[in-house]
């Protein structure tokens, strides 16, 4: 069967396709995007009525992964996908983001994107094209939908940009970001960078922008072909009481500006804006109030955040009384926690982070089993969001997509200053514990985990914090406001939300989601060098607690000391059944992880014990090393003939001692002067070319006798 197909150049030679009315037909719209041999099935439903009493977008979008596409099983007992992964979870959160403010306001039926990997090319990675595969979806479907958008990832390499580079370029970019846009506006930023500069990302997102064009009107060319068999649906999911929605802002407008005005904390601010609420409902008959309560909130919330916003732009004041590019208090404390391995508590105004960093060995390296990633981590980050953080009751659902999100955010933020195995032999495995919220904290969690890898003696390359910055844009009047250190109801209202990360000498992270339509370059360049001001305030005040990783490590973290032996030498050192491994690590009480790479072995002894670390070093020296005539070695009898003697002189290395080289007198036998177990001292004379058999000799240690000497 035939679909409709699009296809389009991206710019580099390399063709992206759109593929329509081919599979999945009972869906609401469904497409398939391929580029070389990776291709997504994007499909889109949506419910025809919205459920009663619901003012928001119920969207749900799924990205997942067949282990099929890659010709791989799946891990476990059950050989069966199951829960997504983090990656999955990432990408599902990078699509959402990009389509959730383009569905109208007033459509509210529940809303469902599913994307799924049908075949993975190992050089196209699957993430840059999950967002023109959902908007793509939505193009040829009959569901209301202001796009379309797309999504590219934009990397430099070797000064180079490029857009979605091939997978194995990647390791050598030093700005990786994806983008998201419509035709006419940037709508999504996430990256990693190594210390890029604010200009890079401008660069960066223009680049990206041109490319994003180019698929929005390959979209609109596919969703042309299907129009007339897929018109846009007609919908009423709003009841609208106009009269109403004008007496709430007659009433309501100037308490909530003069509330919005006064400066307050959270709790006392979110107390007196639900008291004007509750004078406003005394307004009404106990029966008008209960009737039209749906209509009475969202009408307010309008309200409220329209004086909240007014009093920003006219005022240049904020919910708390801060300047524009004023940062709230901060306070940190180091070592909090004695029996961990480092910890730290960042406290920035109304949120704080308990983080603390355990540091293990190759064998704490978290394995990754995924279609797309597949090897081992050695540097975590997972951030807990408990409702107490800010002041709720909820039920304990597990981890939740946005603690991966943020765990991911400051993880891309702190890894670039993460040192390579010379200068940090561990697994790194951070946790953030967000005890209060009222404002990012994911930028608390890097802050926090800055300090308390500093704490447990990691040599960090350089400290990190990070920053989130709001916007107010009022574009019909051309108003605008950027703000530093954003509040939660500031981010809630706002029309930006901007997280920066980065150290003294440039961005190592960021995250943007808009909201607003037409914001300028200028505007977000603005954004930018306020969040440097605001990083390098936050940095200062962070370094008045630690300023440099600790000397050492605390006295209970395990030492690791790292050996390179040539590989040859490997199952000499592990043994017939781990037998000699098992053997030190039983003798010394430390633990010794063996790891091939390349030509080489690369053994990690770990133990809190120096001199164990020690006598395993000396132990595997003796393995691997190479006999030298003329050598002197302290050896053991293993066996004894009736021409001489076995010794093992090194590890797995056995000499023959010659009857006639064992004493300057002539024996009768062996077993006159040695036993086997017996040590003794003998000098290596020789190693035949041919057979490489040592020969030993005692005597020429041994003194010779007096009479020889006169």
């Amino acid at each position: 069967m035939q679909g409709k197909l699009k296809t389009f150049d991206i710019g580099d030679g390399r063709t992206i396709s759109i593929e329509t009315g081919k599979l999945a037909k009972q869906a609401d719209g469904s497409v398939v995007v391929r580029m070389g041999d990776t291709m997504l099935l994007a499909t889109v439903v949506a419910r025809t009525e919205a459920a009663e009493n619901v003012d928001f977008m119920p969207l749900t979008v799924e990205y997942r992964e067949k282990y099929a596409s890659s010709g791989r099983f799946p891990g476990g007992f059950f050989k069966r996908e199951a829960r997504p992964s983090d990656y999955e979870v990432l990408i599902s959160r990078l699509v959402d983001r990009a389509l959730r403010p383009l569905f109208p306001d007033n459509f509210h039926a529940e809303t469902q994107v599913f994307i799924t990997l049908i075949s993975l090319d190992a050089e196209v990675l699957p993430d840059a094209l999950a967002g023109l595969a959902a908007s793509a979806a939505l193009a040829v479907s009959n569901i209301p939908f202001n796009g379309p958008i797309s999504e590219v990832r934009v990397a430099r390499v070797k000064g180079q940009f490029m857009i979605n580079p091939p997978a194995s370029l990647l390791a050598e970019a030093d700005l990786d970001v994806m983008v998201a846009a419509s035709m006419d506006n940037i709508m999504m930023v996430e990256g990693e960078l190594k210390e890029a500069s604010e200009k890079d990302i401008i660069e960066a997102l223009k680049i990206a922008h041109t490319a994003i064009k180019v698929q929005c009107q390959a979209q609109l060319d596919l969703a042309a072909m299907v129009e007339s068999s897929s018109p846009k649906r007609e919908y009423n999911h709003e009841t609208n009481d106009e009269e109403l929605r004008a007496s709430i802002r007659e009433f309501c407008y100037d308490k909530v500006v003069a509330v919005a005005s006064t400066p307050s904390a959270k709790h006392a601010r979110g107390d007196a804006f639900s008291a004007i609420l509750d004078e406003f409902k005394a307004t009404l008959t106990e029966e008008e109030a209960k009737e039209k309560e749906f209509m009475i909130k969202r009408y307010y919330h309008d309200v409220e955040k329209e004086a909240v916003r007014n009093v920003v732009l006219d005022k240049r004041q904020r919910l708390d009384g801060r300047k524009l590019d004023e940062i709230r208090p901060i306070w940190c404390e180091v070592d909090y926690l004695p029996a961990v391995h480092g910890s730290a508590i960042f406290t920035r105004g109304e949120t704080q982070s308990l983080t603390t960093v355990t540091l293990g060995t190759k064998l704490d390296e978290q394995i990754i089993d995924g279609v797309v990633i597949d090897g081992k981590v050695n540097f975590i980050l997972h951030y807990n969001f408990p409702p107490f953080s800010t002041g709720e009751v909820k039920r304990s659902m597990g981890t939740s997509r946005r603690e991966i999100g943020h765990g991911n955010l400051a993880l891309r933020a702190l890894k670039p200053m993460i040192p390579g195995t010379d200068l940090n032999p561990y697994t790194i495995r951070i946790v953030s514990d967000i005890l209060e919220s009222n404002g990012s904290s994911s930028m608390a969690t890097v802050c926090a985990g800055t300090m308390a890898l500093m704490d447990a003696g990691v040599k960090l390359i350089k400290p990190v914090s990070g920053i989130a910055m709001g916007l107010i844009a009022d574009t019909k009047t051309n108003r605008y406001a950027v703000l530093s250190d954003i509040l939660g109801d500031e981010d809630h209202l706002g029309d930006m939300d901007f997280k920066v990360t980065g150290t003294k000498d440039g961005i190592t992270a960021c995250q943007m989601d808009i909201k607003v339509d037409g914001l300028s370059y200028d505007v977000l360049a603005q954004a930018l060098e306020q969040a440097r001001a605001g990083r390098m305030h936050i940095l200062g005040e962070m370094e008045k607690t630690i300023s440099t990783p600790r000397e050492d490590y605390k006295p209970h973290v395990p030492r690791i000391v790292k050996m390179t032996i040539p590989k040859e030498f490997i199952g000499a050192v592990i043994g017939p059944g781990g037998k000699v491994i098992q053997e030190m690590q039983r003798e010394t009480g430390s633990t010794i992880v063996i790891e091939e790479v390349g030509e080489f072995g690369i053994i990690d002894i770990v133990s809190n014990n120096k001199d164990s670390i020690n006598a395993v070093m000396d132990k595997i020296k003796r393995i691997v090393a190479i006999p030298e005539i003329g050598t002197v070695y302290h050896g053991t009898v293993k066996n004894i003939t009736t021409f001489g003697a076995f010794v093992e002189i090194l590890p797995g290395k056995d000499g023959l001692l010659h009857i006639s080289e064992i004493d300057h007198t002539r024996l009768k036998d062996v077993e006159s002067a040695l036993k086997v177990g017996q040590q003794i001292d003998v000098k290596l004379i020789e190693i035949d070319s041919k057979t490489g058999k040592l020969k030993l000799s005692r005597k020429v240690l041994l003194p010779k006798p007096e009479q020889e000497n006169n």
